[in-house]
């Protein structure tokens, strides 16, 4: 007889640990893109957006949710990981031949495309916020570093491709989510699937549209 693991060390502890990790960055990722939409309204508008997340909470409010999101991200990653290297050590010699029946191309794609979207995002982040890797930040003129960043095509078509791939991983992770938070009944898999389709579309069609109306001069 083996003793109980423990929650955080069973299998069904580090998927409900992903999933409820991933509602928060859905839910990040969502109000993300709320937030990018404004840039449509004008500088003034964007601007002073990125003014009132500096400002909440006296300061404290934008940093809060970057701790809440770092924890989450590293918790994320480390379930992922581990699952992945849990069933990979349990069928250690691969299939001679092997044919997709029930998976997506989406599922199929998870695991690197999690890479390449983390990736993203570490890039993501010197661009538009620390400013390392712009070719002309200026520190507190949101809307200027947002223009000026997407011009360059290169960089457009990186943002477009890694949306690409988030769409994918989007898509598989929320239907992955709403099962392992109960939507496993038959009768719902229909909605999962519409819901995470939904989400992963609205997403992707939004953030494309930033590169692509600057390089179109829509947005100038």
């Amino acid at each position: 007889m083996t003793s109980n693991p423990g929650f955080f060390r069973s299998t069904i502890g580090r998927k409900v640990v992903m999933a409820v990790t991933g509602v928060i960055l859905f839910g990040f990722v969502l109000a993300h893109l709320a937030g990018n939409l404004q840039v449509y309204l004008g500088p003034l508008a964007f601007n002073q957006y990125a003014v009132n997340l500096r400002l909440l909470l006296h300061g404290a409010g934008l940093w809060i949710a970057r701790s809440g999101l770092l924890v989450s991200a590293i918790l994320h990653v480390w379930s992922a990981t581990s699952l992945t290297l849990e069933s990979r050590a349990a069928r250690p010699v691969s299939y001679r031949k092997w044919e997709a029946q029930e998976s997506t191309y989406a599922s199929r794609t998870m695991r690197w495309s999690g890479v390449i979207v983390l990736g993203f995002v570490i890039y993501h982040l010197m661009h538009f916020t620390f400013g390392n890797v712009h070719p002309d930040f200026v520190p507190g003129d949101v809307y200027h570093n947002f223009v000026s960043g997407f011009r360059v095509v290169p960089v457009s078509i990186f943002y477009i491709i890694a949306n690409v791939l988030l769409g994918l991983h989007l898509r598989h992770g929320v239907w992955s989510m709403l099962r392992t938070l109960g939507l496993s009944h038959p009768r719902y898999l229909r909605l999962a699937q519409a819901a995470a389709l939904g989400f992963a579309g609205i997403v992707v069609l939004g953030n494309l549209s930033f590169p692509i109306a600057v390089l179109a001069g829509i947005v100038r």
